[in-house]
């Protein structure tokens, strides 16, 4: 498996701490894993976990990072962080998912980004190995995953929760499917 890198960009420059004058350098990461599942490619993908609802795959988690598996079993769900792979060149206001406007890229979850990670928060069936048995997957296969998070209600599910723009869109989200427009 291929090590990701981020790739350099104009936006870089614009913040003083990533500034190459001051030493600082590209940040790598490694995969640990990739997703096997049933989804070739984007097109006609669930948009979020929430959507696809018993969907089944598996993540093969890379041999020299099976010790970090333990006691992950007793967890019924899990985040996966993972490199969105096919996404293409980000602009920083795109037309998303469920809508018809022009909206700023961090007000969306489209997987073209200035740093194409992805999140999902999945239900972990089994570990058998090295293969992580997971349900209600929205990744397509071959994606590669960069870490692996237990789910948590306590620490993770807010109250009191805003959904801008999406509040008048989220009725929609049963029926709407990657239409290819983030693909490279």
């Amino acid at each position: 498996m291929k090590t990701v890198k981020t790739v350099k960009n104009e936006q870089t420059n614009a913040c003083p701490r990533w500034r190459k004058d001051r030493g600082e350098q590209l940040i790598t990461y490694t995969p640990i894993g990739v997703v096997h599942s049933p989804f070739k490619k984007p097109r006609d993908t669930p948009i979020q976990p929430s959507a696809a609802r018993d969907i089944e795959a598996t993540v093969e988690i890379l041999p020299a990072y099976v010790k970090g598996l333990k006691d992950l079993d007793g967890f019924s769900h899990i985040i996966i962080v993972c490199h969105l792979h096919l996404s293409k060149k980000y602009s920083l206001k795109v037309v998303p998912f469920m809508d018809t406007q022009l909206r700023g890229v961090f007000a969306t979850r489209a997987p073209s980004r200035p740093n194409p990670i992805g999140i999902s928060v999945v239900r972990l069936d089994k570990i058998q190995e090295n293969i992580l048995y997971i349900r209600d997957v929205d990744i397509v296969d071959g994606t590669p995953v960069l870490d692996i998070k237990p789910y948590v209600l306590e620490f993770d599910k807010r109250e009191y929760v805003k959904t801008g723009w999406l509040t008048e869109n989220i009725h929609k989200l049963r029926k709407v499917r990657d239409n290819g427009r983030f693909i490279k």
